[in-house]
């Protein structure tokens, strides 16, 4: 199983489909920074409230130039009932695992872990974002992420690359960009930032 990827490294290919079945790929985004944020499943606390967090952002996000994408191993069925039920404006990838495999997208990005729940271990998501830069390699990487409050700390260390908006995001319908951006209560924001040249602190 591979690790994580250490800033400053190419990100590795994927295509996959989002909530609307579209695929989505790394070559959509050459020339842009990105978010690839991944999360355990759809429509449990922490995974909403940092979807949500992502959400009430997202204007801040697109006018920088940055698009945002969410990943777990759900279905794009899930994906799309819960951008539904939350509003989501952006995309969902579904990195839907075959039978007795490991998430594709979830293991080339070193976030398919073991995990210990109860004193039982089991294999699931790591709670990881990565920031890819227009070059498209890793420009920061955030391990062990608090929901709360996420969004903005990535936002500030996307802000701070070279060219981060210098190509506008496409529209598109697998990003549901359409949707209206509802702002939730505001949640605290971590005082962690992210340094675009250095490993991001692991934090839970």
């Amino acid at each position: 199983m591979k690790g994580p990827i250490p800033a400053g490294r190419k990100a590795p290919a994927f295509s996959v489909p989002d909530q609307s079945g579209a695929l989505r790929t790394l070559a959509e985004f050459k020339g842009r920074a990105f978010v690839l944020y991944f999360y355990p499943k759809d429509d449990t606390p922490g995974c909403t409230v940092e979807a949500c967090s992502f959400r009430d952002g997202f204007a801040k996000f697109r006018k920088a130039g940055i698009e945002v994408l969410g990943v777990s191993p759900d279905s794009p069925e899930s994906h799309a009932k819960f951008a539904r039920k939350f509003r989501l404006p952006f995309a969902l990838l579904a990195d839907v695992p075959a039978a007795g495999k490991a998430p594709r997208l979830c293991a080339a990005y070193g976030t398919w872990q073991e995990k210990s729940m109860y004193g039982k271990k089991y294999m699931g998501v790591a709670r990881t974002t990565y920031l890819i830069g227009p070059d498209g390699k890793v420009a920061a990487r955030f391990d062990k992420v608090k929901p709360e409050g996420h969004a903005d700390e990535i936002l500030a260390a996307a802000v701070a690359l070279p060219s981060a908006a210098c190509k506008a995001p496409r529209s598109t319908s697998a990003s549901s960009a359409s949707a209206r951006v509802h702002r939730s209560p505001r949640t605290k924001a971590s005082t962690r930032r992210a340094s675009t040249s250095t490993r991001a602190s692991a934090r839970r």
